[in-house]
């Protein structure tokens, strides 16, 4: 089993020293069959040994002694880290926060967003996991309070959105354009009609850009990559649904301060 796992990065997030991160693929683990291969979603049908084992990996591949995660309930929640022992908690939440060393924050995803967290110089990180729901109802917004609180300078974070659907795959209900439209009618530019005249399309990533750029924190990079499209890299819940498949693997995404 080829375990070389790989990852993408953001240069918004390179320039710190004292940070590692990684948008993880798929490729590189030990699951197989639909989970092929660096399946981490312990809520998966997947072997827990398997995920397990992926997840040592990736904790690895950061150089973190631990690798926190949340159970994610697309809310806006922030899982706040102050000791080793909070990184043993799994509560319902889709954003963490931390300033130890060490601590590798890590979110899960099969075509929602990840987004990770940064103020290197306050050396304080962040992870949020935003589907539809977590991104109006603002978990971008929570998790950068929540940095501010522990000592972040909101002008020093920057932020990065790895693979996540696309606009052109991402097809909805004229009705789901609605609650983005009743809570802020600018939101419109983010749909574009379907084929279908009940359909529209939604660009996730776009609109937790905008979001991200509107809190005015420093750089926001988005990495521009379809989950749904890219079959080799990325994990998609959506391509399994249409598929008719009974489950499917879960990416991640993480960071993590040096030690």
């Amino acid at each position: 089993m080829n375990q070389n796992i790989s990852y993408l990065t953001a240069e918004c997030l390179a320039a710190g020293a004292s940070l590692r991160h990684g948008f993880f693929t798929r490729q590189g683990g030990v699951s197989s069959g639909i989970f092929t291969s660096l399946n981490c979603g312990l809520g998966s049908g997947d072997s827990p040994e398997n995920v397990r084992h992926n997840r040592d990996q990736v904790a690895a591949a950061l150089c973190a002694d631990a690798l926190a995660g949340v159970h994610q309930v697309h809310g806006r929640a922030v899982h706040v880290i102050r000791t080793p022992e909070d990184a043993e908690l799994r509560p319902q939440a889709d954003g963490l926060v931390t300033a130890l060393p060490g601590i590798g924050l890590s979110v899960l995803s099969a075509d929602c967003a990840p987004i990770l967290f940064a103020d290197a110089r306050a050396k304080i990180i962040g992870a949020a996991h935003a589907g539809w729901k977590g991104a109006l109802a603002g978990i971008t917004d929570a998790v950068i309070d929540a940095m501010e609180r522990m000592g972040a300078q909101r002008r020093a974070i920057a932020a990065a959105i790895g693979p996540c659907i696309s606009q052109s795959a991402y097809e909805v209900g004229a009705d789901f354009e609605l609650n983005y439209l009743n809570q802020e009618p600018a939101s419109a530019v983010f749909f574009k009609k379907s084929a279908l005249p009940d359909k529209r399309q939604f660009a996730l990533a776009e609109y937790v850009a905008a979001r991200l750029a509107r809190a005015g924190i420093g750089p926001v990079q988005n990495l521009g990559l379809c989950t749904y499209q890219d079959e080799t890299r990325f994990f998609s819940f959506r391509r399994t649904t249409h598929r008719g498949e009974t489950d499917y693997g879960r990416g991640i995404s993480a960071i993590s301060l040096r030690p």
